[in-house]
C-alpha cells in the first residue's frame, strides 16, 4: 500500500487521472521518469540497480505498456508488454538482479 498525501501534487494527479496510481507506485519504489513533453507519444521511466542493471518502462496508454530489464552489457534479460496495472505488478515482483531467481538469460539487446 502506498501513501499519497492529501493535497499533494501526486494526490491531485491521481484524482484527475486514477490510472496514474501504478506509475506513482513505481516512483515511490525509486523509479525515475524522464520529462514528458506535449509532443511525446509515451512516458519513459527507469530504475537503476547496482551492477549496473536497469529496469525500464514505456507507457503509451493504459493498455499499451512495455517493460524490460537489461544487464550490464545492455542485453535484455526480461521483457513484458501488457496493461499498466499488470506491468507495474510484475515489475514490483521482479526479483532484485542479484537474487538467485532473477532473470539472467539474454533475449536480445536493449536500446542504446
Amino acid at each position: 500500500m502506498t501513501l499519497i498525501v492529501p493535497g499533494s501534487s501526486e494526490a491531485a494527479a491521481v484524482e484527475l487521472f486514477p490510472l496514474l496510481r501504478p506509475l506513482l507506485d513505481l516512483k515511490l519504489a525509486a523509479w525515475t521518469f524522464l520529462p514528458f513533453r506535449p509532443e511525446d507519444e509515451y512516458l519513459d521511466g527507469f530504475r537503476q540497480w547496482p551492477g549496473p542493471w536497469t529496469d525500464s518502462i514505456r507507457f503509451r496508454d493504459e493498455s499499451d505498456v512495455l517493460a524490460i530489464r537489461t544487464d550490464p552489457d545492455n542485453r535484455i534479460t526480461w521483457e513484458r508488454s501488457d496493461s499498466l496495472a499488470v506491468i507495474v505488478g510484475e515489475l514490483m515482483l521482479l526479483p532484485h538482479p542479484g537474487e538467485r531467481l532473477a532473470p539472467r538469460l539474454a533475449k536480445g539487446r536493449g536500446p542504446r
